[in-house]
């Protein structure tokens, strides 16, 4: 049975700028650290997998002291106590309705459901705040359909393969039955080790990036009556008029993918 896999943050909604990046900035004010990450300080941080890794980061020798965080255990337990804030805060800003699903991630999933497609999502991202942007992205009834394999569940993040393998072994699917929806890079070499054919819908932070190996590179998935999908990287030459369809899907699992040994090598393994 086909399976569509999708990443969460920046593919079923436009989350980092909008809902990640002011729930990390509150939660540090909350809990009186004193940073504030800007729109440019996050694009960087977005390239570090896992809301809990990319706060660890901040922790400096000199702010570790200012904080009063004498050793290795009092550091896990804080940030352990920050993302259980800002995952609470970002919950609020997806069901405040701040972050609209991005174009052609309703239309597809229905698409996919009503031909019977097993439907997934496999992110970094902790899984109560994946369940709130799928739910709003989708509605209640197709968000029931999916399996969501999220956070800590496996114990390398992207852009190691981890939670895709953890995904098609739990759903019992072949990397040749399987396509992924990605923004990122890190995300696309994830799915790429993984042996899965990719479909990269580009987000704000992630349009200059490097996606050799990608199926396909599109601005969005597109809707006939909204925003049109341009497409950026085509190297199937697949049709793509304005709308990633279910018949596009198809058609790029119909070519070699990088779990293939006769498809030509896909990525590099350097970060861009």
């Amino acid at each position: 049975m086909p399976t569509l896999i999708f990443d969460c943050d920046g593919v079923l909604a436009d989350t980092e700028q909008y809902g990640h990046l002011p729930a990390f900035n509150q939660t540090f004010s909350d809990f009186h650290v004193p940073v504030q990450w800007s729109v440019e300080e996050y694009a960087e941080k977005v390239k570090i997998g896992g809301g809990k890794e990319r706060m660890r980061s901040i922790l400096t020798p000199e702010l570790t002291q200012e904080l009063g965080l004498k050793d290795e255990a009092a550091i896990d337990a804080a940030i352990l106590a920050w993302h259980r804030r800002k995952t609470e805060v970002y919950k609020g800003l997806v069901e405040s309705g701040v972050m609209p699903a991005r174009p052609g991630i309703a239309r597809i999933v229905r698409e996919a459901s009503d031909a019977g497609w097993t439907l997934a999502v496999a992110s970094t991202s902790a899984e109560p705040a994946v369940r709130a942007v799928l739910t709003h992205a989708v509605g209640d009834d197709l968000a029931a359909r999916f399996s969501v394999f999220a956070g800590d569940v496996v114990p390398a993040k992207k852009p190691a393969p981890d939670i895709y393998l953890l995904a098609l072994r739990e759903l019992g699917v072949s990397d040749a039955d399987a396509i992924v929806v990605e923004d990122s890079g890190n995300g696309l070499r994830a799915a790429v080790a993984a042996g899965l054919r990719t479909v990269v819908t580009v987000s704000g932070f992630t349009r200059e990036e490097d996606f050799t190996g990608a199926s396909l590179v599109v601005s969005s998935l597109g809707d006939a009556d909204g925003e049109q999908a341009e497409v950026l990287a085509n190297p199937h030459g697949t049709d793509v008029s304005g709308v990633v369809t279910l018949a596009t899907l198809k058609d790029l699992l119909a070519h070699p993918g990088p779990g293939d040994t006769n498809s030509a090598p896909t990525t590099d393994t350097e970060a861009p």
